[in-house]
Formats: structure tokens, C-alpha cells, sequence
């Protein structure tokens, strides 16, 4: 069944629908979250939290074939507001089991990669996560974000210089 079919099962009330749609992609949906808030658990939770709003909202949905990009943005939401209601900056020691170092030479390495990035304001983090860490372009950022493509590719270049000065290198733009 393609997607747009189990969407519009999911739009007339198919729980069943819903729910194999987010299971198709809960490793996208994890990771995504896993990026903003920094340990299983409160990734988890943020999940959760997008499965209910998406189950109460679905409805709202006006074409199904955003089904993934709108739920993405609510996984999002989802996570910056917990990180509100938390009001807490995740310590550093917190990144020694993260899952995405893996994509660097060495745990060592990714590890450094992730204290350099507390340097960044939390803006050019969140911008240099998604286009790095998980593979998206600006536009894609920029939707997730509910911010400009310029705004996207400034932080993120801003960032990348800061990261270059961190790391003892010159930034060539």
C-alpha cells in the first residue's frame, strides 16, 4: 500500500494506518529527535509526544503527501518544547553514548566534534545537526526550522567557521 493511501486511511480514523506510517520511519523520527535532545529517553519522549498531536491533528492534514515533512516539524516542535519545559543544557558527559559518532573516524573524534559544537549558539548547532548529522538540505532545514534558506546557510556558515577556529584551522569559506 503506498503512502498516500495509508494517510488517507489515517485521515478517516484508522489508528492502525497512523501508526504504521510513524513505524515506517521511526528511525528517521529517532534520530531527528535524538539530535535536539541529546539521550534516549527524552528522544522517546518527544516521540511519544508527536505520535499523540499527530493522532489528535490528523485532520488538519491538507495533502497527504506532506504527511512526513509535517510530522517531522512536529517531532520538532515537540522536542523544543520539552527542552523548554526542562530548561536544561545537556552536560557534555551526557555524549559519550551518542549513536551518530559513529559516522566520525573514531568515538574520540566524534566526541570532540560534539564538545566543540557547545561553542555554537544553539541556533548554528541545530542547523550544523541537521545538515550534517543527518543529511538535509537547506530547504529541508529551513521548513523544519520555520526559518529562512538564507538564515539557514549564514548559521550554518557561521558556524562551521567557528568550528574551524576551534579545531586550530582557518575557515576558506
Amino acid at each position: 500500500m503506498d503512502i498516500a493511501d495509508m494517510v488517507n486511511k489515517a485521515l478517516s480514523g484508522d489508528k492502525e494506518a497512523l501508526i504504521q506510517l510513524v513505524m515506517n520511519k521511526k528511525s528517521e523520527y529517532y534520530k531527528l529527535a535524538y539530535v535536539y535532545m541529546g539521550n534516549k529517553d527524552d528522544a522517546m519522549d518527544a516521540m511519544e509526544d508527536m505520535i499523540l498531536i499527530l493522532y489528535e491533528n490528523i485532520k488538519r492534514l491538507k495533502n497527504p503527501d506532506a504527511f512526513y515533512s509535517w510530522s517531522k516539524t512536529i517531532l520538532v516542535n515537540c522536542c523544543k518544547s520539552i527542552m523548554r519545559k526542562n530548561k536544561r543544557i545537556i552536560p557534555v558527559s551526557e555524549y559519550a553514548e551518542i549513536e551518530y559518532v559513529d559516522n566520525f573516524d573514531s568515538k574520540e573524534h566524534g566526541i570532540d566534534i560534539v564538545k566543540a559544537m557547545k561553542k555554537l549558539n544553539k541556533h548554528q548547532q541545530e542547523a550544523i545537526k541537521l545538515r550534517y548529522f543527518l543529511d538535509m538540505d537547506y530547504e529541508r532545514i529551513s521548513v523544519l526550522t520555520n526559518t529562512p534558506v538564507g538564515t539557514v546557510k549564514s548559521r550554518i556558515s557561521i558556524g562551521l567557521k567557528k568550528l574551524k577556529e576551534v579545531f586550530g584551522g582557518e575557515y576558506n569559506g
